[in-house]
C-alpha cells in the first residue's frame, strides 16, 4: 500500500463520484455499465471516473474482505500499547514493526496518554502469546501493553460515509 501524507490534498469529488464511490464500497466487482445505469453516466465515464479515483488516492486498494474464522483466525484482539518514549525514532520504529506484521490488522497512532492502539488476529491463544512476547515483551521500546479479546465480531469494516 502507498503511504499518503495526511496533509495530501484529494480532488474535489461531484455527486457522480461519490455516487460511483458508495457503490464500490459495497461491491467492488459491478460492472462498470451497471454502475452506469445506476448513476447515469456512460460506462466509459465511470471507467475513467475509478481510474482517476484509482491515481488519485482515493480508491486506496482493491481487496477482497476474507472472513478471519474461515481460515482459522479465531482470537482478535484490541491492544493498547504505550511507549516508552515518543522519540521520532522510537516511534517510527514502532510504526515499521507494526506496519511489517501481517497479523496487525489495523494500526492507529494515537493520543490520550497511549501511543498505538492495534486490532490483532491470531489463530489461537498459543500462537497470540508467542506474537505478543515477540512485539511487546521482548521490546525495549514498549513500556505496556493491554489486550482486549474480542468475544464477538459484531461489526468490522472499513466503509466511509460518503456524502450526497
Amino acid at each position: 500500500m502507498v503511504k499518503k501524507s495526511i496533509f495530501r490534498s484529494f480532488p474535489a469529488l461531484d455527486r457522480f463520484d461519490r455516487a460511483i464511490l458508495r457503490i464500490l464500497q459495497r461491491d467492488n466487482k459491478k460492472p462498470q455499465r451497471n454502475i452506469g445505469e445506476q448513476v447515469n453516466l456512460s460506462a466509459a465515464s465511470v471507467q475513467r471516473r475509478i481510474a482517476m479515483l484509482e491515481d488519485e488516492g482515493v480508491i486506496a486498494r482493491n481487496v477482497a474482505v476474507v472472513n478471519p474464522d474461515a481460515v482459522g483466525l479465531t482470537i482478535t484482539s484490541i491492544v493498547q500499547v504505550r511507549l516508552m518514549n515518543e522519540q521520532i525514532a522510537t516511534v517510527d520504529a514502532a510504526k515499521a514493526l507494526f506496519n511489517a506484521t501481517p497479523e496487525v490488522q489495523q494500526c492507529y497512532y494515537v493520543t490520550g496518554g497511549l501511543s498505538f492502539v492495534l486490532v490483532i488476529v491470531a489463530s489461537d491463544m498459543r500462537a497470540y502469546e508467542s506474537l505478543t512476547r515477540r512485539l511487546f515483551g521482548e521490546n525495549v521500546d514498549i513500556e505496556s501493553y493491554h489486550s482486549f479479546i474480542a468475544l464477538d465480531r459484531v461489526k468490522a469494516g472499513m466503509d466511509v460515509v460518503i456524502a450526497e
